[in-house]
């Protein structure tokens, strides 16, 4: 596949699509094609009439960010369409708005019901978790009575005591929750949660800043940890961590034993002590009953 007649299609079949009036320009007249102009386009987008057309022709080379933001804000273009125009032209994802609330869509708050007893929730771009089921709840602790800014498991890790009594292996957890942070502190550099975050701990904790100094990163999406549950006692889980795709910062985590395991009967009895009722909830909407 040529890449550059990809990206000079693309631009062309979305500026064809935009019609003059979509930004209040106007329409009518003679048009040797129907949409934008190349010198609306170049307007509207704030870069110069020659840029464009070499960008539309696929000799612009490798457009800036800020070109790209404004190109898709003047072709009007989707989420998908920003991530493809980016693809296309830097051969990379788009970036997120670090700053925006993170929201979990209905149907993966069915999901997390559907998988119940399997204990699983939704980690977002802080390490928040943002939606869980009862079972996670159970081996975790209760997320619903910890405050909204408080259900991050960096933060537990670090800063709740029974966390150290929950992993008998913290520290290579620990290092392995901020070396997470860290990849997503340096894929959000503007994300003043995550700033505060770190600041907070590196305040607080002579630990967290000395695993925080080391800079190791990590972004692994399965792996094994072992828990010493207060109830049912030593369980060892495998974790996937699996990205939501309309959300690409958020990972829906699973954790799972071997049947007929014993921890695989440990995390059946702490699903018989869950209620009936699932209630899948979390910080982006209020309790949804289970269906």
């Amino acid at each position: 596949m040529d890449i550059r007649s990809e990206l000079s299609d693309f631009l062309r079949s979305r500026r064809s699509r935009i019609p003059p009036e979509a930004h209040g320009l106007p329409g009518g007249g003679r048009r040797r094609s129907p949409g934008l102009r190349r010198a609306e386009v170049a307007q509207l987008a704030g870069i110069s009439v020659d840029y464009y057309i070499r960008l539309e022709q696929g000799r612009a080379g490798r457009p800036s960010s800020s070109v790209l933001d404004s190109l898709a804000r003047a072709l009007l273009l989707t989420a998908g369409e920003r991530d493809h125009l980016y693809l296309l032209a830097r051969d990379q994802n788009a970036p997120r708005p670090s700053a925006a609330a993170e929201h979990v869509r209905g149907g993966v708050r069915r999901l997390l019901h559907v998988l119940f007893p399997t204990p699983a929730y939704v980690l977002g771009r802080r390490m928040d978790v943002l939606a869980w089921n009862d079972a996670a709840s159970a081996l975790f602790g209760d997320f619903s009575a910890m405050p909204e800014d408080r259900r991050n498991l960096v933060w537990h890790l670090f800063r709740v005591p029974a966390a150290r009594s929950l992993y008998p292996e913290w520290e290579r957890v620990a290092r392995q929750g901020i070396s997470h942070l860290r990849v997503s502190a340096a894929r959000h550099r503007d994300d003043p949660g995550i700033a505060a975050l770190v600041a907070e701990l590196g305040g607080t904790s002579p630990e967290f800043r000395a695993m925080w100094a080391m800079h190791d990163v990590e972004d692994r999406s399965s792996g094994r940890k072992t828990f010493d549950h207060p109830v049912v006692g030593r369980l060892t889980l495998d974790y996937e961590a699996l990205q939501l795709h309309d959300g690409p910062d958020q990972h829906l985590v699973t954790y799972t034993a071997p049947s007929g395991s014993a921890s695989q009967r440990g995390l059946d009895r702490l699903a018989e002590r869950c209620a009936r009722r699932v209630v899948v909830v979390g910080s982006a909407g209020a309790p949804e009953p289970a269906p």
